[in-house]
This record gives structure tokens, C-alpha cells and sequence, in this order.
């Protein structure tokens, strides 16, 4: 299973998630163009010292993420798109230990032709008056709900 971010936009989110990453040995991919400088620095303070142990990926864009999921089936599997312009609940989704669990940017999600290319698209029911939760509170739900189906143990 993998978690990937599309364009993420505030460094202490994609920090907070490449901890998460170290910590339940989940790779992540990120998909560039970031907004914001990807440097040590400016992920540090969330990310703090799992920075170095974090296995992740960057790609310089859609187009090159596409390509490298082409060319590593056995590693890259379906793309779950976690939206709020979604029918299904994630906890009524049945994942699989290779699914691409993606995130998109803070500030706008992700462009209808990466919705169109999505294999599903999940939502976390909220109050109808909040437009959204957090991008990484959104991650750690729905990865945790996904590695408690694949039977995933408990590290160490």
C-alpha cells in the first residue's frame, strides 16, 4: 500500500504524512509540483528526525507518476482517491495491500482528469456545514481503516 500526494500545498501537512510513513513503514509519493520548497527545513519541524528513514518517492509530475505506476505494477495498484465530490464512504471500501491511497492539494484538490482516471473515489461523511477535514487527519483515517483490512501487524 502506498499514500500519495497530489500537489500538496502546506509543508507541515506532507511532513506530519512522511512521519506517518516512517512510523507504519507506508511509502509515499509525491507529486510535484509542490507549493512550497521540498527542503529538510522547511518539512522538519513536523516530519522532526523520521525524516531520514521515511521511504518515499517524488515525481515531477502526473504525467511521470503515470508513467513510473505503469512500470511497477506489482508495487502500484489501484488509485483511491480521497475527495469530497464522492459517493462512498471509505470504511464501506474494500482496499487491497497494493492500493494508492491519494491526496489531493489543500487548496483544490485534484483536476477532473485525475478524478476521471481514478480507479474509486471515497469520502468521509462530515457535518454538511464543514467544507473539509485536513488533508493529513483525512490521510491517517483512511490509511489506518486500510491497513486494519489488509491485516496489517503491528511493527516490531
Amino acid at each position: 500500500m502506498r499514500l500519495a500526494l497530489f500537489q500538496p500545498d502546506i509543508p507541515q501537512n506532507t511532513g506530519t504524512l512522511l512521519r506517518l510513513g516512517a512510523c507504519v513503514d507506508l511509502p509515499l509519493d509525491i507529486i510535484e509540483p509542490c507549493g512550497f520548497v521540498f527542503a529538510e527545513h522547511t518539512l522538519k519541524r513536523a516530519g522532526m528526525d523520521y525524516l531520514s528513514f521515511a521511504d518515499y518517492r517524488r515525481h515531477d509530475s502526473w504525467a511521470d507518476f503515470l508513467a513510473y505506476r505503469a512500470g511497477h505494477p506489482d508495487e502500484y495498484g489501484r488509485i483511491v482517491l480521497l475527495t469530497t465530490h464522492a459517493s462512498e464512504p471509505y470504511y464501506d471500501f474494500e482496499f487491497r495491500e497494493n492500493d494508492i491511497i491519494l491526496m489531493g492539494r489543500e487548496s483544490a484538490g485534484v483536476p477532473e482528469a485525475v478524478h476521471q482516471l481514478a480507479d474509486a473515489r471515497l469520502l468521509i461523511p462530515m457535518n454538511e456545514k464543514a467544507r473539509s477535514i485536513n488533508v493529513a487527519v483525512s490521510a491517517v483515517m483512511v490509511v489506518g481503516e486500510a491497513l486494519r483490512q489488509t491485516k496489517w501487524k503491528k511493527l516490531g
